[in-house]
């Protein structure tokens, strides 16, 4: 059976390596966090001593890394000491040049390369319910897999090399400017004196419907599954959220796309993390949109008027 690296244990890619643990796979793992070494450890991973050591030691190399310039770093250091046959798998979400320059960094050793970011949060990465959004060849989307499907629930070959972070940057542009607009119509509905539940019957069955509403309504007690309702703890936090919106304006930028929503979007996140709200859930945007600090500690974890 493949054994595997996992290079990057914080809070999404502790849990991936835990689950690839639990399926019965060997997972050599590391971190530069000593408490995530150890946490890994007690899931089942075997800590390496470093980056190289752990990609030496497994026919599968993951990473899941902060920026494009770690993934560099880490797999320029990695890919020399790889088994001739390795596959690295990229689950980091960053630029679409360096997810790039990875990739041929990989071709020119002739190693197989993934770049695969996920979809699914915290909460998706300890349920095994992630998406991955692939780019590379169809042999190392085929080779990569079978891995995949142990940790999420839907893998998808968007294209090749740099298509799955294309893929990411684009829902998460959807995904941020759909949560403003969910949050901006429940604020203009206290304002007309109509309920939290009358709003959200109407649009979650009718042509309002999206995830923000029914899988992360941005005010609390509608949704079970909504960070609202935990004092908006992430599972997808704001300072996440701008980064990817930020890659977004950046390869929209570069490539001479049109995206003044997203761009918008990317500025409203910028102000909501200015607040020093980066650590709650982007779904807490609700809060900027009132418009007042106050606002935002009145409603914070109280249940809606109805």
């Amino acid at each position: 059976m493949a054994s595997i690296a996992v290079i990057g244990l914080g809070n999404m890619g502790g849990p991936m390596a835990a689950n690839l643990a639990r399926a019965g796979l060997v997972v050599h793992g590391f971190d530069l966090v000593a408490e995530l070494r150890e946490a890994a450890a007690g899931n089942g991973v075997v800590v390496a001593a470093c980056a190289t050591a752990a990609a030496g030691a497994a026919d599968i190399v993951l990473t899941m890394l902060p920026a494009g310039r770690d993934v560099l770093g880490v797999w320029g250091e990695a890919i020399p000491a790889a088994k001739p046959d390795a596959l690295f798998i990229d689950c980091s979400t960053i630029d679409v040049e360096s997810a790039r320059q990875a990739h041929a960094m990989a071709s020119t050793a002739a190693i197989r390369s993934l770049d695969a970011p996920v979809s699914g949060g915290t909460a998706g990465a300890k349920a095994a319910t992630l998406t991955f959004m692939c780019g590379g060849e169809a042999s190392a989307f085929d080779a990569a897999k079978p891995i995949l499907e142990k940790m999420g629930r839907k893998i998808v070959h968007c294209g090749g090399p740099g298509a799955g972070q294309a893929a990411k940057i684009c829902n998460n542009m959807i995904l941020g400017a759909t949560m403003i607009v969910t949050a901006e119509a429940f604020v203009l509905a206290e304002r007309l004196g109509l309920s939290h539940q009358a709003l959200f019957d109407v649009a979650a069955n009718s042509s309002g419907q999206s995830w923000s509403l029914t899988v992360n309504c941005p005010v609390p007690g509608l949704v079970p599954t909504s960070a609202a309702n935990r004092d908006y703890k992430p599972g997808f936090a704001a300072s996440l959220m701008l980064k990817d919106l930020k890659l977004a304006q950046d390869a929209a930028s570069a490539c001479g796309a049109s995206t003044p929503l997203g761009s918008a979007a990317a500025q409203l996140y910028g102000l909501y993390n200015a607040w020093g709200e980066g650590g709650a859930d982007f779904s807490g945007i609700i809060h900027l949109i009132r418009g007042t600090a106050e606002g935002r500690e009145t409603w914070r974890g109280s249940a809606p008027k109805t």
